[in-house]
């Protein structure tokens, strides 16, 4: 169990959160919830001891264990992917690495002995036996394959870094388990995977994360933080949003009703306030006018984007013919020979965990970069607007977010593009923000800004949800679903796929593709998925025993 009693948090005059009260049992999952600046990292630093509140205590159980998703991803780069996992249980790492001293020693006496024994103990008490490999059993199921376990943590990619931090935090089954933001940079086998290891899990969990699917999954109970105070609610996101929705209508007509009654004594107090035989009961219903009080219902901090894409020209019936596009990367052929044909009323999300692969594809799609070998042609209607995974080229100018929109509109003119930015939560002087100072969710959003823009029929998205909160995130869910042309995107949101597409493609591991017309969660149930995963993984054990 980890409560907050009184906790407060004030940085000057600003209070973060002011006399925070709240208590997370074993057994519950909690997904914490608010808007973007709410301050839901910060809380979670704070339970983890790394924050200290400006007033307040946070109390553990005595004897459990905390652990944190690490969000420093070089904080371990001089130990092993396996060494780094095992930390997650710090006490367990220590006794492993004194034995391993104490048995290396040269002159190893008795006191060494004894010192030696009473580690054997306390190690085997902890399970330590089966440390190692239940280390590994985490980085497999998160997707790190073998050949990795034994590097350093400096010599691997980051998307596998991300992914040991992830293990490190789970190993040991901690007491109190603290995750932010964990399906960052998780592909969506990872996730599901994770979503798996929670369900079972069965202590103390409190999770940040903006993937409405996944707190749907995982979450027991919701956290909201609003105006500095956190309100717990029983159930996942979905039962949070309806509860909250039906308590602020419930509220405001409880409010209808009480005003109707303080007009309706009023009135009469005013009629008959003078009349000496009503005396008694204008009396009486001033006394009852003075207990009425109507509740303070503040609108919620959150706010949402109105994301709305559409196209300036209908699209016909030829819009993209891919034929045997075939690409390398460092040695490895990350695209095999890929050939498909898009209609006019496609949605199709490319899947897979080969990140690479689907990118190296959008930017082909999109001109950026030629394949080794194959073509693609674009339908003569059809209008293309890219939203890249990396747009740090994009932001790199001096230009202000309106003089670089307005390099895109038909209409040149500053108010028209500011219209944009409006629905994209840019206020007032936001417009003269230079590109190359804005936040993560700043760029993403003028990313989409711009897509508007263009009003183009075709639209290619390298996962847009990055950066965004969890509003911006609803808002963009709703323009895609609602978009009247060709989608071709990534997306590690289970809730957009799942929501938006008709047709799903998987990059598999080896370059080829699997191509269904189908929603996300049906192709994931269906036999041919089952086949395709069965022969992967016999392929990769296969060449891993090589």
């Amino acid at each position: 169990m980890i409560q907050a009693s009184n906790v407060s948090l004030r940085f000057g005059k600003k209070a973060l959160f002011e006399d925070v009260n709240i208590k997370f049992t074993e057994g519950n999952c909690y997904g914490l919830i608010g808007a973007n600046g709410a301050g839901k990292s910060t809380f979670l630093k704070i339970l983890s001891g790394k924050i200290e509140p400006t007033n307040g205590d946070i109390i553990i159980t005595p004897g459990q264990r905390l652990s944190v998703l690490e969000q420093d991803h070089f904080k371990y780069d001089a130990y092993t992917v396996l060494d780094t996992v095992i930390m997650g249980n710090q006490r367990l790492y220590d006794i492993m690495k004194e034995k391993d001293a104490l048995y290396a020693k040269p002159d190893f006496s008795d006191e060494d002995g004894i010192k030696a024994s009473e580690l054997e103990t306390e190690f085997a008490e902890m399970d330590g036996w089966n440390a190692e490999s239940d280390a590994q059993t985490l980085l497999n199921g998160l997707g790190v394959e073998n050949e990795y376990h034994y590097s350093l943590m400096s010599d691997i990619p980051m998307p596998i870094k991300v992914k040991v931090l992830l293990a490190k935090a789970l190993f040991g089954s901690p007491d109190i388990l603290l995750l932010d933001e964990p399906t960052n940079h998780l592909d969506l086998d990872a996730i599901a995977w994770l979503e798996e290891f929670l369900i079972n899990f069965e202590n103390t969990v409190i999770v940040v994360s903006h993937d409405r699917y996944f707190l749907n999954k995982v979450c027991t109970h919701i956290a909201d933080i609003d105006y500095g105070k956190i309100q717990i609610y029983a159930g996942n996101y979905d039962f949070w949003y309806e509860s909250s929705q039906l308590i602020i209508k419930q509220r405001k007509e409880a409010n209808k009703k009480k005003e109707e009654q303080i007009k309706e004594l009023k009135e009469f107090i005013s009629r008959f306030s003078a009349n000496a035989s009503k005396s008694k009961q204008a009396t009486s219903r001033k006394k009852a006018l003075e207990k009425i009080e109507l509740d303070d219902i503040r609108p919620s901090s959150r706010k949402y984007p109105y994301i709305d894409f559409r196209p300036q020209r209908e699209i016909g019936n030829e819009v993209l013919s891919v034929d045997n596009i075939s690409l390398t990367v460092d040695g490895k052929k990350i695209l095999d020979n890929i050939t498909f044909h898009v209609n006019h009323d496609d949605k199709i999300a490319f899947v897979g965990a080969n990140e690479a692969a689907k990118t190296a594809l959008f930017q082909i799609l999109n001109g950026e970069i030629q394949p080794d070998s194959g073509e693609y042609k674009w339908g003569v209607t059809t209008s293309q607007s890219y939203f890249p995974k990396d747009n740090t080229k994009i932001f790199d100018n001096d230009l202000t977010i309106v003089e670089w929109l307005t390099q895109f509109s038909e209409i040149k003119d500053a108010s028209y593009v500011r219209g944009f930015l409006g629905r994209m939560l840019f206020a007032g002087e936001d417009g003269v923000k230079k590109m190359r100072v804005l936040s993560g969710g700043e760029k993403v959003r003028v990313l989409l800004s711009r897509m508007m823009i263009e009003a183009s029929n075709v639209l290619i998205l390298d996962e847009p949800t990055d950066h965004l909160d969890m509003e911006s995130i609803s808002a963009l869910n709703t323009g895609l679903k609602k978009f009247k042309g060709v989608l071709l995107f990534s997306s590690r949101d289970h809730e957009i796929v799942q929501t938006t597409a008709n047709r799903i493609i998987e990059i598999m591991p080896d370059g080829t593709m699997v191509d269904k017309v189908s929603t996300y969660d049906d192709y994931l149930d269906s036999d041919e998925m089952a086949r395709k995963r069965t022969v992967f993984s016999t392929f990769d054990d296969e060449e891993q025993d090589d």
